[in-house]
């Protein structure tokens, strides 16, 4: 006898969406925690803006953060192809951390910044890696002594990426000396490209002088490779104003 429950469906209410440094997906590291000179916004929708909801909050420094992969396709895949492979060897979905699931739930551990209660809910949010406009389903404190193990294996990613040396053009270093947020864009740049946004088979070509763009807060940022005989480097050549061409 399949003791199985009866097929349900459940459905899934936004409590409010990000606001992050991120407008696009390209660029946004692949876990949480990468790019911690990334901010983000955490808007509260109606009924779960009320601040009761979020009291006691503010003892927490971290909090897991539930979130619907809104970009992504609905279809889903038994099988992909994790970058951290280099995009050639498959896994099942369930082994990833894959957009393709499902279900399209995300899970990602942020930093607490602020709790803004004025006007509603607002959470500020460091070290985010959500692409703005993502709808998030659940907020939940992080608890250190029961969640982190850090004997715990880790597959295919036991441990950090490598992050590349990025250096700066002058005309690049004078356009972020002129921005008020200068200094935290000029992290978040160095964050977001040490990882090598590319992907793989960009990232294989190392004869290419290929010119990338990646959106960061409200400019494109154009970047290339680097090749000498002891490592890669990207260069950013050029911080431009983003120009939404839609």
């Amino acid at each position: 006898m399949d003791d199985a429950p009866n097929s349900e469906h459940f459905t899934l209410t936004p409590i409010g969406h990000v606001i992050s440094d991120y407008p696009d997906k390209f660029g946004i590291p692949r876990q949480p925690g990468l790019a911690p000179a990334a901010n983000a916004r955490l808007v509260l929708a109606a009924p779960y803006n009320d601040p009761l909801a979020v009291r006691g909050l503010e003892a927490f420094s971290h909090l897991w953060v539930t979130f619907i992969f809104h970009q992504s396709p609905e279809r889903w895949s038994p099988l992909v192809r994790p970058p951290r492979l280099g995009g050639n060897k498959k896994v099942g979905v369930f082994a990833s951390r894959s957009t393709y699931r499902p279900n399209r739930l995300g899970l990602s551990l942020v930093t607490l910044v602020d709790i803004d209660t004025r006007h509603g809910v607002a959470l500020q949010l460091q070290g985010c890696d959500l692409v703005s406009g993502t709808p998030v389903v659940d907020i939940k404190p992080y608890l250190p002594w029961a969640e982190s193990h850090p004997h715990a294996q880790a597959g295919f990613a036991p441990e950090t990426p490598p992050q590349f040396d990025v250096t700066f053009q002058p005309e690049a270093l004078s356009v972020l000396a002129k921005r008020q947020d200068g200094t935290t864009l000029h992290a978040l740049i160095k964050q977001v490209l040490g990882q090598d946004p590319r992907p793989a088979y960009q990232q294989k070509d190392t004869a290419s002088n290929r010119l990338h763009g990646v959106r960061l807060r409200d400019v494109d940022v154009k970047f290339r490779q680097r090749q000498n005989d002891k490592a890669t480097t990207l260069e950013v050549v050029a911080i431009e104003p983003y120009t939404n061409h839609e």
